[in-house]
């Protein structure tokens, strides 16, 4: 599903949105209990800008986090998903228009760049069939108040705030969704042998065979934004253990140390519940300022 940008200006309340007074970030990654190698890759960067007034401080927040969990052997899936993470963020970092997110186009031209540069690689290394390197991809962009989210893949985004819990925002590429959506049974689509299998990734086919999600939201509450490889959340760990992991970390009291701690945490139970695959866990906490206090002092 894809949605427009959302206005800067809401034409249809006379009330600001409330407006961001602080951005962190915490990332961490591990091996798991199975794999030899970690072929997931994460990126995060983060610039805060505050500028003090006689009407109070303004803050102003940008972000770009990515996750790529590669595939196609170690030497390719480690490729995949570096060159990926890579390729997208210069070329959004390159194409951000300072004070507002980038649109839609400009997100499926980073993707694409990123899906032709793992492609090309294949063809130049007569790469070929399971042996092509590919990666799944998930990808937040922060502009104050206003997000952007895009994927590829079964890698997943999350939204936690205390009014709507826990909110998936990315539906995984896989052959059981794509049952689902076509009208099958929850229960039969993912009783196939093949129903985990992705039915997109970067890398092992063209650009333009690609259907690339883009969704856009503001951010009117405290939120805690979650990018995880299926490392983490296969088996419905995030569904079933959010309260206790992911919750607290609304608190106005927790910070960046409480973030890092989340991250290991996470892994941790990754490891004792899964320990499968390789976990990759990212948390981006946005704390906004309501508008009735805006502006006060």
């Amino acid at each position: 599903m894809e949605t427009a940008p959302p206005m800067s200006n809401d034409l249809l309340t006379t009330q600001a949105p409330p407006r961001l007074v602080n951005l962190e970030v915490a990332g961490l990654t591990d091996v798991g209990c199975q794999r030899e190698y970690n072929q997931d890759y994460f990126y995060a960067h983060t610039v805060i800008q505050r500028r003090l007034s006689p009407q109070g401080e303004v803050v102003q927040g940008k972000g770009l986090y990515i996750l790529c969990d590669g595939m196609g052997g170690h030497a390719g899936g480690d490729e995949a998903s570096q060159l990926a993470t890579h390729k997208l963020a210069t070329y959004l970092l390159e194409h951000w228009t300072e004070g507002e997110l980038p649109g839609p186009d400009v997100i499926h031209a980073g993707v694409g760049v990123a899906n032709q540069a793992i492609y090309l690689r294949n063809e130049e290394e007569y790469r070929r069939g399971k042996g092509r390197m590919g990666t799944t991809l998930v990808a937040v962009l922060v502009q104050d108040n206003q997000v952007a989210v895009t994927h590829v893949g079964d890698s997943r985004a999350y939204r936690i705030t205390q009014s709507e819990g826990l909110k998936q925002l990315t539906l995984d590429h896989e052959v059981g969704q794509w049952e689902i959506q076509r009208g099958t049974d929850p229960a039969i689509a993912y009783s196939r042998p093949d129903a985990y299998q992705l039915t997109q990734a970067l890398g092992p086919r063209h650009e333009q065979t690609l259907e690339v999600d883009v969704d856009y939201f503001t951010i009117t509450e405290d939120t805690v934004l979650l990018l995880c490889s299926d490392g983490l959340s296969d088996n419905g760990l995030v569904e079933n253990h959010w309260q206790q992991y992911l919750k607290p970390l609304l608190l106005p009291q927790a910070g960046l140390i409480h973030l890092q701690a989340a991250t290991r945490q996470l892994i941790d139970l990754a490891n004792e519940l899964n320990g499968h695959d390789n976990i990759t866990v990212v948390l981006v906490k946005m704390q906004v300022q309501p508008p009735a206090s805006a502006g006060k002092g």
